[in-house]
């Protein structure tokens, strides 16, 4: 069977809460794989909350009653998300694409950082560590960008989510990521004003260099 055509971008106007998001996502990818649906790249933003991860320590959980706390099956540590970070469902065949997890998170990290670089922002990668990274100016790095996903039957889903303007505050609650030595940051923190619309525009623009599909039938 050869891979679809084209990959189905959907954006949400609204916060969708995380349990429908993981519903939804489960959903498509038995469809991708069972029924050969077109593989989608989901673009939308969560209510504030937290999610664990499968590596998620409750020692790195700092603040309990601060906001809802999501077990997922995803890899990774403690994260946050919620109004003002873009996050990115991506749903991809790896069974048609090449199965290659380690390729699959560069691409991702490599898509993120050539979406930071379009508004002017070097985002880097840190051996060890997952994600996407800045140094500021007093030297110190911090995380802008996080990954976290799962692979059921070479079916990704899960993603990126990318810090356009939230509340930076609501990282106090986790250590995020499992590293309590470096903070977070976002582009608005940056100095960079961006639309959630711009951002989205920029993500579907750079994708096609990192996920153009080789593999045939």
């Amino acid at each position: 069977m050869a891979v679809p055509s084209a990959i189905e971008w959907k954006t949400s106007a609204g916060p969708v809460p995380y349990a429908d998001a993981v519903l939804a996502m489960e959903a498509r990818v038995a469809q991708i794989r069972g029924a050969g649906a077109s593989e989608m790249v989901w673009l939308l933003e969560h209510p504030p909350l937290y999610t664990a991860g499968a590596s998620a320590k409750d020692s790195d959980l700092l603040d309990r009653g601060a906001f809802p706390v999501h077990r997922t099956g995803r890899g990774g540590q403690y994260t946050y998300h919620g109004p003002g970070q873009r996050v990115a469902y991506v749903m991809l065949d790896l069974e048609r694409r090449g199965p290659d997890l380690h390729q699959f998170v560069s691409n991702l990290e490599q898509w993120l950082i050539d979406c930071l670089a379009m508004f002017g922002v070097r985002g880097e990668r840190r051996t060890g560590r997952v994600g996407v990274w800045v140094a500021l100016s007093d030297g110190r790095e911090a995380k802008i960008a996080a990954l976290g996903i799962r692979v059921r039957r070479w079916v990704t889903y899960h993603g990126v989510s990318l810090n356009v303007a939230p509340d930076l505050s609501h990282y106090d609650g986790i250590i995020a990521c499992g590293v309590p030595e470096h903070g977070v940051t976002s582009l608005e923190a940056l100095g960079v004003k961006a639309s959630m619309a711009e951002i989205d525009a920029v993500l579907k623009e750079t994708f096609d260099a990192q996920f153009v599909c080789t593999h045939g039938p």
